[in-house]
């Protein structure tokens, strides 16, 4: 049976507030962990009106402190934008305060536009030195060594698990080399997921935090009691892609009935190339879908995406996912 998580990115609702948002995604946490969902991640997003996670270690303590089994964590968090110190100190705190629960994922993206960057004070060419940056934080996360000047306090002994997270071979050529866990964004960006996968399992180096591969992948999924209301359902998630081809990143929007009325062709195809790995549909459906994806890709767990406008819809289709044998 393949692991289940979930990958919420605090949508901010037409209507809405992201207080509002917030509390949304608190409470679909504890959904899934009610359900028997392994994890929650959110994922550090800047200057995005529908997006309520930039702030992402905040909310990560608000999602913790809002469940009590369920891991939580980073989906991810951006490294290039932080000092590794940084993200020791704020990830060793959730860590002391929710132990044995927290997950810590890592991107080389910034997660923004340039403009964006320059007011995070970071500089375009700080992903260079990614692999660095990992195994600096990876350090300061590590037991404290004799005579060790600079400590992350608190951080230092927790041995937060690391993640690398990706969308193209790099990431997937980093995780092995360092034997972490490896997930990777096919929800939007599903081009290299194959060969991702076979290089990362294919070069796996044993480390201390892992002994065999372990691979992830991500997918928008959506269920509902029939194909149709699931479809409708979705055009939620295919508006909010079509916004990313038009630069408009808003709120997201309820869902409309037909959505060839919403996109160009050119729009489309560009939507529904990011949008590959998506699965909508009835359960039997899905099912389906689901297995031929797995038993394709061979991973060890499935982090969904469901960016369903109707909070009531959307805590059904995760009942109805967790329902599934796949």
């Amino acid at each position: 049976m393949t692991a289940l998580s979930v990958l919420d990115l605090v949508p901010v609702r037409q209507g809405l507030t992201p207080r509002e948002a917030l509390q949304e995604s608190a409470a679909l946490a504890q959904h899934a962990e009610a359900l028997g969902y392994t994890r929650f991640w959110v994922a550090e997003h800047h200057n995005m009106e529908g997006i309520a996670s930039a702030a992402t270690a905040v909310v990560i303590g608000h999602i913790a402190g809002h469940t009590s089994t369920i891991r939580v964590g980073a989906g991810g968090i951006m490294l290039p934008n932080h000092a590794p110190l940084i993200i020791a100190e704020q990830f060793g705190t959730l860590a002391s305060l929710f132990p044995n629960r927290i997950d810590l994922g890592l991107g080389r993206a910034p997660g923004t536009d340039r403009a964006t960057l320059r007011a995070l004070r970071r500089e375009a060419m700080a992903a260079e030195s990614f692999p660095d940056d990992v195994l600096e934080l990876q350090a300061f996360l590590a037991p404290a060594e004799p005579g060790q000047m600079i400590r992350a306090v608190p951080g230092a002994g927790t041995e937060v698990p690391l993640w690398i997270l990706g969308s193209s071979l790099y990431g997937a050529q980093l995780a092995a080399l360092l034997g972490l866990p490896y997930a990777f964004a096919s929800h939007f960006a599903p081009d290299a997921l194959e060969q991702a996968m076979a290089i990362y399992r294919e070069r796996f180096k044993p480390s201390q935090q892992l002994a065999r591969s372990y691979a992830v992948a991500a997918a928008n999924v959506v269920v509902a009691d029939s194909d149709e209301e699931a479809r409708r359902l979705f055009t939620s998630v295919q508006m909010r892609f079509v916004g990313m081809v038009r630069n408009e990143l808003g709120l997201l929007t309820p869902p409309i009935d037909d959505i060839e009325t919403y996109w160009t062709p050119t729009e489309k195809i560009h939507a529904s190339r990011m949008l590959t790995c998506s699965f909508v549909g009835a359960p039997q459906t899905v099912e389906r879908q689901l297995r031929d994806f797995v038993a394709h890709t061979g991973i060890d767990e499935l982090i969904v995406a469901s960016a369903i406008f109707d909070q009531r819809a959307k805590f059904r289709s995760f009942e109805l996912i967790k329902g599934l044998s796949f």
